[in-house]
């Protein structure tokens, strides 16, 4: 599963490197308001920025970037241009009914699909033949579940201990997570505002990413990139497989503190060395 994971990167920036067009509009308001509450006196501009984009514990349910390819309004007519578009973490069907004017059914978030079976499945088939994009993050979080040394206690249940890891590159860089996209409209109205909704791909773990979680997010190589996010074909269906060992050599897992356990909490402490960490299992 990948249901929590950490980015700092600025729309417009990210649309100057990937030579794209900027669709995403203003920061939404939970990111301003965590970044307001970041804030500190004698920041640099580099800092600022990056405090008004970051999210470093995204969850479900949030508005995240993504990159899409598409035709100007949608016409194949148009020429075919990249975007930086932003999606609600969470794949909302085309068909979901309304619960009210403009309001989709609340239902269990499609927040991962599995990439060996989304073409089978109604709520995602659709977007695997003509609707896929790239979310990209600095890296995303799992969690370790080992036993507690305590011990469970005279007939109790067994308990256990969850330590949350972080997986990013080794270099630093960013990366580019296969996802799946929707568009939802209520059609009963005049004039139906279209949602935007995505879903991350998730893959079998590869290599000693297995020691913290058997899944893991479906990495999407540059070299792909064209081929997946192509509106007007079906992707190669070698891209919805595990990636080869020699890609995930390049993601390195560390532990990092509880704090991101919650959603409520969220800046860069996140991502700084858990105590005791020189005592956790070496990965990677």
């Amino acid at each position: 599963m990948c249901g929590r994971y950490a980015t700092t990167t600025n729309p417009g920036r990210l649309a100057a490197e990937l030579d794209a067009i900027d669709e995403t509009g203003p920061a939404p308001a939970d990111i301003r308001a965590a970044s307001t509450a970041e804030s500190g006196a004698g920041e640099s501009a580099a800092d600022q920025d990056r405090r008004q984009w970051a999210n470093y514990n995204v969850a479900p349910t949030t508005q995240v970037l993504t990159v899409v390819d598409r035709h100007g309004h949608d016409d194949r007519g148009d020429d075919l241009h990249r975007r930086i578009r932003r999606m609600r973490w969470g794949l909302i069907p085309h068909w979901t009914k309304a619960a009210e004017p403009g309001v989709p059914v609340k239902g269990k978030p499609l927040f991962n699909a599995r990439a060996d079976k989304a073409a089978s499945l109604p709520s995602f088939r659709d977007a695997v033949k003509y609707r896929r994009c790239l979310v990209p993050m600095d890296g995303w979080y799992e969690w370790l579940v080992e036993p507690d040394p305590a011990g469970p206690g005279r007939g109790k249940k067994p308990k256990v201990i969850k330590h949350p890891y972080f997986m990013s590159r080794a270099d630093g860089s960013r990366l580019y997570m296969a996802g799946l996209w929707s568009v939802w409209r209520d059609r009963s109205l005049d004039d139906p505002r279209p949602l935007l909704s995505c879903t991350i791909l998730t893959t079998d773990a590869i290599g000693d990413l297995t020691r913290i979680h058997d899944r893991m997010p479906l990495p999407m190589p540059q070299a792909h990139w064209d081929a997946w996010l192509d509106p007007d074909h079906p992707a190669p269906t070698e891209l919805l497989e595990a990636p080869g060992e020699e890609l995930v050599a390049q993601i390195t897992a560390r532990p990092v503190p509880p704090l991101v356990n919650s959603v409520k909490n969220n800046g860069p402490e996140l991502l700084a060395p858990a105590d005791g960490a020189a005592e956790q299992p070496t990965l990677l």
